[in-house]
């Protein structure tokens, strides 16, 4: 006779398909809002041994301790911030994310942003729509040659830095420190980087450590000539500073796939049509879920053979 099947809690959104894949290897309990998470954990947390979750729903400490048996808790995707992974490690609860899964996805999803934004692409289309033809427009900017400066150079934002050199774009970056073997040139600040750039790209990780890096100040060196894309995590960008900033023509533009108001849009940005907004999908595609959740039941395996996680946290 086979071993029950561990039972997991899952508490974000997935396809039926990706949660029968799922169940082959599990006791599946899909709790994707808030209402259901509280039921499920209250049902079945005295047995649950595995929690699949995202960076930005992530898991209490109270939550990890109303499950007394969990073992393991895997996010889908690179951001973990919002799992409690201190109090995890001081439970023994091993952490593992989707790092590399999705990063050619969330870079393709920036350099549109990138090019919607400097070439207006959305006004474009909504002014060829009403039958402005281009004599009566003015006339967008180039994306080639401009400097590119990424905020957070890690395996995102060397992908970002690839796609910008097709396009003969100069990089910048900024991390804690120079990163070794990177030949774009460095900046030890956020404020200088943006001094340098025309297009400042934010892909640095969320949490309470880079909440608003890009405020009022970082914004205005950036200047009226410069453009901001963010496809990290709403909270490091200052959403009001933003706002402020398009509103009095201190920025070009600006394109976002994150926002502190998730899932609602950002409110005081919605009237400025030099703002290109998409839902939160940078790192969605079919191809990215579906290697994020084999990589999950590869580390579910490792993890129940007491083996090494193939991405710990």
């Amino acid at each position: 006779m086979s071993a029950p099947k561990p039972d997991l809690i899952v508490l974000h959104v997935l396809s039926a398909e990706h949660l029968a894949q799922l169940g082959e290897h599990f006791d599946v309990h899909y709790a994707p809002t808030a209402q259901l998470r509280q039921q499920a954990i209250a049902a079945h947390g005295a047995q649950v041994r595995a929690v699949l979750t995202v960076g930005a729903v992530g898991l209490t400490a109270a939550e990890m301790d109303a499950m007394p048996q969990l073992s393991w808790v895997g996010s889908l995707g690179a951001g973990y911030e919002a799992i409690d992974v201190a109090h995890a490690k001081a439970r023994g609860i091993a952490v593992s994310n989707g790092a590399g899964t999705n990063d050619s996805c969330v870079a393709d999803h920036a350099f549109g942003l990138v090019i919607a934004a400097v070439r207006g692409i959305v006004k474009l289309d909504q002014l060829t729509r009403q039958g402005v033809w281009r004599n009566d427009i003015p006339l967008p900017s180039n994306v080639s040659g401009k400097r590119l400066g990424i905020l957070g150079l890690g395996t995102i934002g060397e992908k970002i830095a690839r796609r910008a050199q097709a396009f003969d774009m100069p990089v910048g970056y900024h991390n804690r420190q120079p990163k070794v073997g990177v030949t774009h040139t460095y900046f030890d600040s956020v404020q200088a980087l943006a001094q340098w750039a025309d297009v400042l790209v934010v892909a640095t990780p969320g949490g309470a450590s880079t909440r608003h890096l890009v405020n009022a100040q970082v914004l205005q060196a950036l200047g009226p000539q410069g453009y901001v894309v963010n496809i990290a995590r709403g909270s490091v960008v200052d959403t009001q500073a933003l706002a402020a900033a398009m509103d009095a023509g201190e920025l070009a533009g600006a394109g976002l796939d994150v926002y502190e108001s998730e899932p609602l849009p950002p409110a005081a940005l919605l009237g400025n049509d030099k703002v290109v907004l998409t839902p939160h999908v940078a790192g969605w595609s079919p191809e990215a879920v579906q290697a994020t959740v084999d990589l999950f039941l590869d580390n579910a395996q490792r993890h129940f053979r007491g083996q090494p996680l193939v991405t710990p946290i």
